[in-house]
């Protein structure tokens, strides 16, 4: 029995793997697919983009020859005709906004240029002879081609061959800068570079891959770029990740460093500190013989197919408990119809028993009787002193239920005696509309006294509440408006710093201000006596607290509480009043309440005198559901 358990443990344990396994594999297809699509959408956006800013002058050297200043200077190079094609040059270039045009003699050799000033390939009287822009343009054919100049610049050189006829006499050349495709690698939103035809990184959003190559360059080819310094000095090291230059429709996972931004989104989920999967896409560029590629981070997909795997997982462990709950039952049920059959055949057997034993009970009958009649007896005692001490009880639970609603009935009723007796004298001086706010705060206390049995429910067994956000001081000021009789009365001087609309709290709004009635009650008894007769309620923010909650301090300048009050405050029955005039529960219920919104309620002394009850209640956040109800 042991191993047939063990057994479909192990096959239950297996169908759930296999469950979140294959939950967790196609919800990262579903994931890599959309992310495909989005990162497509922008790699094509960016890839129109980077042929729209430098492709658009491609065509520029092929119109330079049309200028009769440079042909003459081709023709004929002197001071005068190099003077005219420079100015020209200049203003061409100044009009297209590239870093140099320039022009170059049949030896290689610039004749005239747009730059005078930077050291680089379109400086008047430099050598680029070795280029393989002037190569083969030389040789008839119009190039493009990336390279770095020998002022260590940057750029695209397009070159297109100058004809005296049918003979080529020089070679027009123009540097494109590429500082502007830097700026648009934030509408990719992940990782990127560009690669030439020589499969070497010459532009990337991380600095670290750029001058890379993607793939191991052959000897020769390391050569022939050496000596066309096509990348000046630079060493071409390796490219730190795996990616295959043939991706373009399809896409290919890799794994490598993070940066940045990528770095803090991969150790908010949990990866490896700097490490975490790419889904690779890319692009060729028409013309161009450049490749644009996108490492869009799988982080984020991998760990919602994980919560969905973990979240099939669990699915499916629910049913398979709920087959083994559906499974012991009718195991328990087999088991109470066999038990049931087996007393059946017992009963049976009894009644046999019975029969043949009848005379044998006959001899005892007489005693059987006299016992029967004592334990009849018994019984009766029994029964009566078990009513007695059910009775006792409910008559202890009326007590409770008396003793609270009396205590708790006592501040609505003299609320409503307040209000009503307000409404009379505003409707005798025909102000009804001030009589008519006062008749809805009426009947607001007419349902508060009919809701005014939860308190107690609270005090014998814990109950539910439903939170809101309540303005914390618009319950102090309906609180306090239910006084203002009594405190002109009285002439106690009411110091309210909690005004409306200044802190927003998570609690039932009803149980807030009945726990507010009440403090405020208690804090008057208080100053009955006393010399000088101050309520203060002020409020502060707990932002240490967990959840960060909002102490609402009820101060009065009364003779403070004793040791023994301090003590036994919020035990049930224990009053500082006279006999009769409290029943010692309302602090009790008002912990309680305090406590099912995970809240508090403290008392101590003020130094000077005076009493300080402090109630602390959770403040509201927009991450707070309404309606919510609370657990203590």
């Amino acid at each position: 029995m042991a191993l047939r358990r063990a057994l479909l443990a192990l096959v239950a344990l297996a169908l759930v793997a296999a469950s979140g396994y294959g939950v967790y594999q196609r919800s990262f297809a579903q994931g890599a697919s959309s992310l495909k699509a989005a990162s497509n959408g922008r790699l094509d956006l960016f890839a129109s983009v980077v042929e729209a800013r430098v492709r658009r002058l491609e065509p520029v050297p092929a119109t330079v020859q049309l200028n009769p200043a440079v042909v003459r200077l081709l023709q004929s190079p002197s001071t005068v005709h190099a003077a005219a094609a420079n100015d020209y040059l200049v203003r061409l270039n100044a009009h297209l906004g590239s870093l140099a045009v320039f022009v170059l003699d049949v030896r290689g050799v610039v004749l005239a240029s747009s730059n005078a000033v930077q050291r680089d390939d379109s400086l008047r009287g430099e050598d680029v002879s070795y280029r393989p822009y002037y190569l083969e343009a030389l040789a008839g054919r119009s190039t493009r081609h990336f390279a770095i100049g020998s002022g260590g610049h940057a750029g695209y050189f397009a070159s297109h061959p100058i004809y005296d006829g049918p003979r080529v006499v020089g070679v027009a050349a123009i540097k494109i800068g590429l500082e502007a495709l830097e700026q648009t690698w934030p509408m990719l939103g992940a990782p990127a570079l560009v690669a030439d035809a020589n499969q070497v990184v010459i532009l990337s959003s991380q600095p670290a891959w750029r001058y890379t190559s993607l793939a191991p360059l052959p000897t020769e080819r390391r050569v022939d770029l050496q000596l066309a310094q096509t990348y000046g000095s630079l060493r071409l090291p390796l490219f730190p990740l795996q990616v295959e230059l043939s991706v373009d429709d399809d896409t290919q996972e890799v794994q490598g460093l993070l940066h940045g931004d990528e770095a803090k989104v991969s150790a908010a989920l949990g990866q490896a500190r700097n490490r975490a999967d790419f889904m690779v896409l890319g692009r060729s560029l028409d013309g161009m013989d450049w490749r644009v590629l996108i490492f869009t981070s799988l982080a984020a997909v991998r760990h919602q197919a994980l919560l969905d795997g973990l979240g099939g997982a669990v699915s499916v462990a629910f049913v398979i408990l709920l087959a083994l709950y559906w499974t012991q039952r009718q195991r328990i049920e087999r088991q109470k119809l066999s038990a049931k059959r087996l007393l059946e055949q017992t009963n049976a057997e009894l009644e046999q028993e019975v029969g043949r034993r009848t005379q044998e009970l006959t001899d005892a009958n007489t005693l059987l009787r006299k016992e029967v009649a004592e334990r009849e007896q018994t019984e009766k005692t029994l029964r009566a002193a078990q009513d007695g001490l059910v009775h006792a009880g409910k008559m202890a639970v009326l007590g409770q239920l008396a003793a609270s609603i009396t205590h708790e009935l006592t501040q609505p009723l003299g609320g409503i005696r307040t209000l009503s007796g307000n409404a009379a004298e505003f409707m005798r001086r025909g102000n009804h509309g001030a009589a008519q706010e006062n008749l809805s705060i009426v009947a607001r206390l007419v349902d508060q006294m009919a809701r005014i049995i939860d308190p107690l429910k609270s005090f014998s067994r814990k109950s539910t509440a439903c939170p809101e956000a309540t303005d914390a001081g618009r319950m102090v000021e309906q609180a306090l408006f239910l006084f203002q009789l009594r405190l002109r009365h009285e002439k106690v001087e009411a110091d309210n710093r909690c005004q409306p609309g200044q802190w927003t709290v998570w609690c039932d709004a009803n149980r807030l201000e009945q726990v507010l009635i009440n403090l405020i009650g208690n804090a008057l008894d208080a100053l009955r006596d006393a010399p000088h007769k101050r309520l203060q309620i002020t409020a502060e923010p707990l932002p240490a607290a967990q959840p960060p909650a909002l102490a609402i301090h009820v101060q009065d300048s009364g003779k403070g509480l004793s040791e023994t009050d301090l003590a036994h405050l919020f035990q049930p029955f224990y009053t500082t009043k006279a006999s009769g005039a409290g029943l010692g529960l309302g602090l009790v219920i008002c912990r309680d309440i305090a406590a099912e919104f995970q809240g508090e309620l403290q008392a101590r002394n003020v130094p000077g005198g005076g009493a300080c009850f402090t109630l602390t209640v959770p403040l509201w956040s927009a991450s707070m559901h309404p309606k919510t109800p609370v657990t203590p």
